[in-house]
């Protein structure tokens, strides 16, 4: 069968092998993760066996080769030609590579062992082998058979290739989920546009999936398959990566050498000369193959380049911007409670990813509509790297100003398998939580009036099953007031809610005892008018231009580029599920 007929074969084999892989992501890895340690040991058991019969049956002195002797003598002899050899000698290594980007499931401890004892035994065996069954066999008849392949007993080679498959399988699946975490850790950074993350196991952190990652991921598997059609060049390129990620390494392991380990310079410097020196001379040979396939790592890294630094540079020009411009407390207060504008029944939700001062787009509201809720509550949502957040832990609540400016600012923390599905149900803990802040609040001062309480005072304060101030919902035909009869003598505040032609009551019950102050009464029946006249969702949409007389490069990179990753990557998870009827979104153009 000639290589074109093979072509044909192998080509749509693994352009549906991957299709299949991709396709399969989105149930996670811990549903088949059980089957990957079977499939690597008895693919690494077949190489060490396969290695050690090829050893004593074909060329029992090829043990010699280990000695770095060799390495030299081959250089020395053929020169340009052994230099330009060592590209190849690259792919000994590539597939073990990748085992390394699955730290989502194992430590690195473990890995550490792994490789120790069992992984580099098996590829040393495998490859003396190969030398050994070569050193007997200089031709071998078609160009595309491997030596790999030709050195096992030919009863073998067919279990052997389904074993090869399933191996290559799992390395591409540690490649995988290494992408996820990567593009995760970038993301949470600000150096990658924000994306779907989806956590499919509660118990292991790092076991995530991606759908946009995984679907373009697939997509230039693919195009590389079709258009390359075989391994060399394929080889070229994974070659030129995996070379460049060592030389990467091993630059940043000389500043973790000074900066983290605080160890002498000189020992950094020794570092690098030694192991730099190495990899900078298979470099060197890889990058000969530039034209060969070579090419695809650099340009795409090239692409990632400028889009991380695009988005992290837009990013933190927002971030500056809304610092350098966020509104002083003192302005706040020079407002007096009315805050210079007509202030409305119900409560306003503003959205902000500061968690203190106030944000510009406040100001901005308000400078062009001078109206806004009597309740105003700053809320920002923060995600935490555990799985749940308890529920007494979720809220954090503040005030912003004296207490009549009836101003708040609220942090709500979710793990990432907490999600909020019931609006109806969010409002009414996060009205609740500030309820019982209120009412569980030190005065400040003894005076009549009350001080101002620092911005970041903050209180943990639980949902609305967590804490003293009950509440309890029913379903009436009417909205009638209701008097709670007996001897607990409990006061009852009242937030009605019409959902589909049905009406909620929603009743916050105040023990009296200790006796609740008439202010502290007086802001929580506030509260509770305001919730009753609804709750309003104030998301700011910012946009960004570069300063006129800013360089063309910075009008490319932010007018340009970072307004296209805006627009067109995820909003914030908050956002997207705010209900339409009750959000309002404010616009803003930030020139930076």
């Amino acid at each position: 069968m000639s290589k074109e007929k093979h072509t044909y074969v192998e080509v749509p084999a693994a352009c549906i092998i991957l299709i299949g892989l991709f396709a399969l992501q989105h149930y996670g890895t811990h549903r088949v993760g059980f089957l990957f340690a079977p499939v690597i040991i008895t693919w690494l058991f077949c190489l060490s066996t396969i290695g050690i019969y090829n050893i004593f049956y074909w060329n029992l002195h090829v043990y010699k080769a280990l000695s770095p002797y060799y390495a030299f003598q081959l250089l020395r002899k053929t020169q340009k030609g052994g230099w330009m050899a060592l590209g190849g000698i690259l792919l000994c290594i590539t597939g073990s590579e990748a085992m390394f980007a699955d730290l989502g499931h194992f430590t690195q401890l473990s890995i550490k062992i792994a490789f120790t004892s069992v992984v580099y035994p098996s590829l040393i065996l495998a490859y003396m082998g190969q030398a050994a069954y070569l050193s007997k066999h200089h031709n071998i008849a078609q160009d595309y058979h491997f030596g790999f392949y030709e050195s096992v007993p030919e009863k073998l080679r067919w279990p052997v290739l389904v074993i090869a498959i399933l191996a290559a399988v799992v390395g591409s699946q540690a490649i995988i989920t290494g992408t996820f975490s990567i593009i995760k850790q970038c993301s949470s950074l600000s150096c990658f546009p924000r994306v779907k993350v989806i956590h499919t196991s509660s118990k292991i952190h790092g076991q995530i999936y991606i759908p946009e990652i995984n679907w373009l991921l697939m997509m230039l598997c693919l195009a590389v398959t079709i258009c390359f059609r075989d391994t060399k060049r394929l080889g070229h390129a994974a070659g030129l990566a995996v070379i460049t990620v060592m030389l990467v390494t091993t630059c940043l392991m000389s500043m973790v050498i000074v900066l983290c380990w605080h160890q002498n310079v000189l020992l950094a410097l020794g570092f690098v000369f030694i192991f730099g020196s190495i990899e900078a001379l298979f470099f060197s040979a890889s990058l000969i193959k530039f034209l060969q396939g070579a090419w695809v790592p650099i340009a795409l890294a090239l692409v990632l380049l400028t889009v991380m630094y695009a988005w992290h540079y837009g990013t933190l020009k927002k971030y500056e911007y809304d610092v350098q411009n966020k509104v002083s407390i003192n302005w706040l207060l020079d407002q007096g409670p009315s805050l210079g504008i007509v202030r409305v029944h119900g409560v306003g939700l503003l959205h902000t990813e500061l968690v203190s001062g106030i944000p510009v787009i406040f100001f901005q509201f308000v400078a062009n509509l001078p109206a806004f809720h009597q309740v105003l509550v700053f809320l920002c949502i923060k995600h935490v790297p555990v799985p749940h957040v308890k529920a007494k832990e979720r809220f954090l609540v503040g005030r912003i100003g004296p207490k009549e400016f009836r101003i708040y600012r609220c942090i709500v923390r979710y793990g990432y398998h907490d999600v909020h599905r019931d609006d109806f149900e969010f409002e009414n803990d996060l009205i609740c939580s500030i309820a019982e802040f209120i009412r569980t609040e030190r005065t400040e001062s003894n005076s009549p009036n009350d001080e101002p309480l620092k911005d970041d005072r903050m209180a943990v304060v639980g949902t609305c099953s967590t804490h003293s101030l009950l509440m309890s919902e029913d379903k009436v035909d009417n909205v009638e007031n209701v008097d709670l009869p007996g001897p607990s003598e409990l006061k009852e505040i009242k937030s009605l809610k019409v959902t589909q032609q049905q009406k909620k009551r929603v009743r916050f019950l105040v023990p009296e005892s200790p006796k609740i102050d008439t202010r502290v009464m007086e802001e929580l029946e506030e509260l509770m008018e305001a919730r009753e006249a609804g709750v309003a969702y104030i998301i700011g949409q910012t946009h960004m231009r570069a300063k006129p007389g800013s360089s063309m490069l910075k009008k490319i990179g932010i007018n340009l580029v970072y307004e296209f990753l805006r627009r067109n990557s995820r909003a914030p998870s908050f956002v997207t599920g705010v209900p339409h009827a009750s959000s309002l979104e404010v616009g803003m153009m930030y020139q930076v």
